[in-house]
């Protein structure tokens, strides 16, 4: 396996800023199982070589930092959530019940074939909600596809679809889309009423770049108007 996305000035600061020599970082390493030379750690922090998984995660605890910090980004890919919570591949497989061989797939592939079962006990091993679960296993554009049909047409028949992608009682899903139904549609009648009544365009632009906005954050409002996240304080009101 390759290794992880590593930061050598990351490294070299968080070292600098709890007033750590190498040798002390190395010394506490080693109490945790991970034996390295100073000359190593140096050569970290310089980019002549890079550390591995093991030891990306004996460096952070020695260092008093998150793995984040190291890897210098903020995990999105399944690879990166795995490392930001020290877990090996051979770890998170074991925990969420998936053969080896089938999750390094999945994580090199990037392409999610567990079972909800599966994809239950990765969410909960990794600490994801439900938005970045999707965008994690790649499925974030089935649900924007379901709710941009919804919300277009027959919104009842999509109804269980969004309900199993998300894992919310159909009750909450189908309340969510009746909403986002009726604020589509409000759009629709909006711009149709301005374009009758031969407003300006100036306005019909303001109305369609209104609609575009609400279609662009339609997947965080579903999950918020089903349940599935709470809310944040400053959410709008249906337009």
């Amino acid at each position: 396996m390759s290794h992880p996305p590593f930061s050598p000035a990351q490294a070299r600061a968080a070292r600098l800023r709890i007033g750590l020599t190498p040798e002390q970082v190395v010394a506490a390493m080693a109490q945790l199982g991970v034996r390295r030379l100073p000359q190593t750690v140096m050569s970290w922090e310089t980019g002549a070589a890079a550390p591995s998984e093991t030891e990306l995660f004996a460096l952070a605890d020695a260092l008093w930092c998150t793995v984040p910090e190291l890897m210098d980004l903020r995990p999105t890919s399944l690879r990166e959530h795995r490392l930001a919570r020290h877990f090996t591949a051979e770890r998170l497989a074991e925990r969420i019940g998936m053969d080896l061989q089938a999750y390094a797939r999945a994580e090199n592939d990037h392409h999610w074939n567990g079972t909800d079962r599966q994809t239950l006990f990765l969410a909960d091993a990794l600490g994801l909600e439900p938005a970045e679960l999707l965008r994690v296993i790649g499925r974030a554009g089935e649900l924007d596809g379901l709710l941009r049909q919804a919300v277009e047409g027959r919104w009842k028949h999509h109804t269980a679809p969004l309900a199993r992608l998300v894992g919310a009682p159909e009750r909450g899903v189908a309340q969510a889309l009746r909403t986002l139904h009726q604020e589509y549609a409000h759009f629709n009648e909006r711009y149709m009423g301005h374009l009758v009544a031969r407003s300006d365009h100036a306005r019909l632009k303001e109305i369609a770049k209104e609609r575009a906005e609400w279609l662009h954050g339609l997947s965080d409002r579903f999950l918020h108007l089903a349940g599935v996240v709470a809310p944040p304080p400053d959410d709008r009101p249906s337009p």
